[in-house]
């Protein structure tokens, strides 16, 4: 029978399942072989009737290889056979031969995993089946966030659902999305789902959910709200309807683009938006951060740990000894941590010898002096922003875009961290002044495995 003659009805049968002595079928797997003129290919999904203390169940299965088989002993049998190796020869034996599917059971509707018997009739899944085998069918419809479409080699396509409650709680908090590196396909996707989740969720709750991307690569992350300069095609569009989602970018209105500061004043980035905010790290805003950009480096008596505590408590109390320690000059090249006089490090400080001393100033000059990009300043500029203040302004409803692509991996740390340091404590304590609500979720996309993560 012809492929097209096959495509018609969804319950639709390829093959029959098939167990040997060398290859049987197990409570995971199976194989069948398919109907000569069937087309099937990886990922398809298929299913089969399985035993079941009501009568019969449906065993669910997802295709993971294909492979022809003959009754030849070996390929140079079939060589010979051409006359060996005469490529218009017709062979002299004709050989019978079949093509294996290998199958990975998914799921059974009731729960049965006994192995599936040899020559039961397998059939490709329909839209209902695929919901079934991937347990999206059990999804509240107020839990669905389409993900994508699914689409069989026999035309039939099913939307993909991931469940609201793994991605923004309570059951779970985190997506992850592997892939080939290099090929923007990852972050695309992630942009997708983002919007999936902001264009399924009521609006009412839509502005309960803020979201805070980084930027790691390039620029393609500062550009979420402009449109594609390609226009869709009828089958794209088509696509699109089927998940229920408008292909938009980000609400301009509703985007915010923080851009690191550069050595000359301007954003140390790849692409600079329209509309954005230049970001730095004053002393002032960083002392209670300054673990933040140690956290790689070894401390097994915890020396640095206690100094960096000293001074966070001594500029936050304005300590005597750091009453004159307004930037991060003063800090590294005066007292109370380096004498002027004698042009080196304290002898001791605080009961803390004078060469972890040494040690400190010296991670710290080539941190935010010697080997930085520009982000780190004595004074803020008028147009420069605190990340931190910013941040804990955060609305329901909009986009955060922190650009860190151009950072050392020191400072991509610092900002990182201060990110999550500042969510954490507006959670837990909103500052006095805010009048608006705080968003009840904030959704964190980070566009690469990064160290600090």
């Amino acid at each position: 029978p012809e492929q097209e003659n096959q495509t018609s009805g969804p319950a639709q049968a390829i093959g029959k399942t098939s167990a040997t002595d060398r290859d049987p079928t197990t409570s995971d797997k199976f194989s069948f072989w398919l109907s000569p003129g069937v087309i099937v290919n990886p990922f398809d999904i298929v299913e089969v009737e399985q035993v079941s203390h009501e009568g019969s169940s449906r065993t669910y299965g997802l295709v993971t290889t294909l492979e022809h088989r003959t009754d030849s002993p070996t390929h140079l049998a079939n060589f010979i056979s051409s006359n060996f190796g005469e490529l218009t020869e017709e062979p002299n034996t004709p050989r019978q031969g079949t093509t294996i599917a290998h199958v990975n059971v998914l799921s059974n509707d009731k729960d049965i995993y006994m192995p599936v018997s040899s020559e039961k009739v397998v059939n490709f899944a329909d839209e209902n089946d695929i919901q079934v085998a991937l347990g999206m069918d059990t999804m509240e419809s107020r839990d669905r966030i389409p993900a994508g479409l699914i689409k069989m080699s026999n035309g039939v396509a099913a939307v993909a659902y991931i469940d609201r409650r793994y991605v923004l709680g309570p059951e779970s908090a985190h997506v992850n999305i592997s892939g080939i590196s290099g090929l923007a396909t990852k972050t695309s996707y992630a942009m997708f789902v983002l919007q999936s989740i902001l264009q399924k969720t009521p609006e009412e709750e839509r502005d309960k959910i803020g979201v805070i991307i980084l930027n790691v690569k390039h620029g393609d992350l500062l550009q979420i709200d402009q449109r594609r300069q390609k226009e869709f095609s009828v089958e794209e569009m088509e696509m699109w309807e089927d998940l229920g989602l408008e292909p938009k970018p980000f609400d301009a209105d509703k985007v915010h683009y923080f851009l690191p500061r550069g050595k000359a004043g301007r954003p140390n980035s790849f692409y600079e938006p329209d509309f954005y905010q230049i970001y730095a790290y004053d002393l002032e805003s960083t002392a209670d951060k300054l673990d933040l950009l140690f956290a790689q480096i070894p401390d097994a008596y915890f020396t640095l740990e206690s100094i960096i505590s000293e001074i966070k408590e001594g500029i936050r109390n304005n300590e005597p000894e750091f009453r004159n320690v307004q930037s991060w000059t003063n800090l590294l090249s005066g007292r109370p941590l380096f004498d002027p006089e004698t042009r080196a490090a304290v002898r001791e400080w605080r009961g803390i010898r004078g060469s972890s001393i040494g040690v400190f100033r010296r991670h710290m000059r080539r941190m935010v002096q010697a080997a930085q990009s520009g982000i780190f300043v004595n004074t803020l500029a008028t147009r420069e922003a605190v990340l931190t203040e910013e941040i804990l302004k955060i609305k329901g409803g909009h986009v955060y875009v922190v650009d860190i692509a151009r950072l050392y991996e020191h400072e991509q740390m610092l900002v990182f961290g201060d990110l999550l340091k500042t969510v954490y404590s507006l959670k837990a304590e909103p500052p006095e002044d805010r009048t608006e609500p705080v968003p009840e979720k904030v959704i964190f996309f980070v566009d690469e495995v990064l160290p600090m993560a």
